[in-house]
């Protein structure tokens, strides 16, 4: 019998759809897709095929872990969009974890990580007891992650703010820079009343 909470963790902030299953303190599955393109129609299926791989349903689950960036600017709003939606429906709470949190867990502290982000550039954030800094771009580059340790330390934070109880903050995007989407040149329609 399991202790502990049962967390689905996803993460659409880079070039991937990826999801992973904790239940107590085992991570049970772990599915990375690659993918360019496409998460936001194939993210709802990968958690439900994982589930299913379980022999679990959504009322099953105990919290969701959603990965807030920074990354794609597009792939975190599919995420944590899909993350709210969910925890809405089911009434359980939504845990944000960025992937430089991500990347820093488990290490000795004071610790500097950094993720690889357009343009040969990379995303960085400081670590030290107290705390962290702001996450900032960079001149890069960055080596690429593991993201499979990446979604299980996710799984793993989320467990541990889980445990501390409290009321959770619904996940909010990381975006260290503006999207790269130009306004449109038009101006909008003309609303008749």
């Amino acid at each position: 019998m399991q202790s502990g909470p049962t967390i689905l963790v996803f993460d659409t902030s880079a070039a991937h759809c990826a999801a992973a299953l904790l239940c107590g303190d085992e991570i049970t599955d772990l599915r990375i897709e690659d993918m360019a393109r496409g998460q936001g129609e194939r993210l709802m299926g990968l958690l439900a095929e994982l589930l299913a791989g379980a022999g679990l349903g959504w009322a099953d689950l105990s919290a969701l872990a959603v990965g807030t960036g920074p990354g794609n600017f597009t792939g975190i709003r599919i995420s944590v969009s899909a993350a709210r939606g969910l925890a809405l429906g089911l009434g359980i709470p939504a845990i944000g974890v960025t992937t430089l949190e991500a990347l820093a867990h488990g290490r000795p502290r004071p610790v500097s990580v950094a993720l690889p982000a357009p343009r040969d550039q990379a995303y960085r954030q400081d670590f030290d007891a107290a705390g962290a800094g702001a996450a900032r771009l960079d001149a890069g580059p960055a080596p690429t992650p593991d993201w499979a340790a990446m979604l299980a330390a996710m799984a793993r934070i989320a467990a541990d703010r889980l445990g501390e109880g409290g009321a959770q903050a619904r996940p909010v995007p990381c975006y260290v820079r503006p999207a790269d989407a130009a306004p449109a040149r038009d101006s909008g329609p003309m609303i008749l009343t």
